[in-house]
């Protein structure tokens, strides 16, 4: 039990890159893992390869890499792995592990490898068989005996190399993983950053159609305006034309009426007939004052100015991105 306890205890203490025992001093990373420092360091600056020395005269603001363990990112500050704790129990842990290794088991070991069927016989021989570890007298008369032995060493040791080529195989094959994870990573942020620069190249020739249809919007207005202020002034300065020549005709009007008025002949006479030209003449002149100048019929229509945006606004609709490079 005190060897299995120990054998324990030793898996705990096993660092996840160097497969040894913990070497001082340990640091323990935010994720609770523990790792020897020089690995950390080791993990670090490879994770790192730009980030300059304590020793150096400018410092960056720190670095990150992965926990081994649990793929945490770990974020250090300005003093790197310096910067970590040192997890001091587990130091004390190994030192006390260190000198309980040390002692022989003895007795306690060999109670532990002796063979429950034969009580006085050691556990020394592996059944490659059954798989179990076993006695030479169960080879020899138990229940192993037509079975396959080898040296219990041996095949502790090959199991054991076989356990740690495993571990090695399964710790490459996380780097890998973490490497192609990595790559991934940066694919994403090139994708985010090639998305954002494209919608900032589509805003802009948005933009660019915007500002067209603006300008053209404004040269047709400015057209409309010009033909609609020149066909204005026209018809005003007909308005003007025909109401002075009112205004004149009543005039004469009402001084026709005031001589018609008039009840003696000479005064009449005098008013009428005298002055030149006579009011008679006047009133002939002003009635065969021509009344032909005016707008000819549709001069109000503005309905050449129309136009047909049903295609433009169909292609609009229809833009989509190039297909070919």
């Amino acid at each position: 039990a005190e060897a299995r306890s120990m054998e324990s205890l030793e898996k705990q203490l096993i660092c996840p890159i160097c497969l040894e025992m913990f070497s001082k001093p340990v640091v323990i990373l935010p994720c609770q893992h523990n790792l020897c420092r020089k690995c950390a360091n080791d993990v670090f600056q490879a994770s790192n390869p730009l980030w300059q020395s304590r020793g150096s005269s400018t410092v960056p603001s720190g670095g990150r890499f992965r926990c081994p363990s649990c793929r945490h990112e770990v974020v250090l500050d300005r003093h790197g792995v310096y910067g970590l704790q040192r997890n001091l129990l587990v130091e004390n842990i190994i030192d006390i592990y260190k000198q309980e290794s040390a002692r022989p088991l003895h007795a306690k070991a060999e109670q532990h490898l002796m063979c429950e069927e034969h009580e006085d016989e050691r556990i020394n021989i592996y059944c490659l068989r059954c798989e179990v570890p076993t006695c030479s007298l169960c080879k020899v008369f138990g229940a192993h005996k037509d079975c396959e032995v080898a040296p219990l060493p041996a095949v502790y040791q090959r199991q054991k190399s076989e356990l740690s080529d495993g571990i090695a195989m399964l710790v490459a094959g996380n780097d890998r993983i973490q490497a192609i994870i990595t790559q991934m990573e940066e694919i994403c942020r090139t994708i985010e950053e090639n998305g954002r620069r494209q919608k900032q190249h589509l805003g802009l020739r948005f933009d660019s159609l915007c500002s067209i249809l603006e300008e053209r919007k404004k040269e047709l207005l400015q057209s409309i305006a010009r033909e609609q202020e020149e066909k204005v002034q026209r018809v005003r300065g007909l308005i003007r034309q025909y109401g002075d020549h009112l205004e004149a005709s009543s005039k004469l009007v009402e001084s026709a009426i005031q001589a018609m008025e008039e009840p003696q002949m000479a005064v009449y006479l005098q008013v009428c007939v005298a002055p030149w030209p006579c009011l008679p003449c006047r009133i002939t002149d002003m009635s065969k004052v021509s009344m032909s100048s005016r707008p000819e019929p549709g001069y109000e229509n503005m309905d050449h100015f129309s136009i047909n945006v049903d295609y433009v606004a169909e292609m609009l609709r229809t833009i989509e991105f190039q297909t070919g490079a």
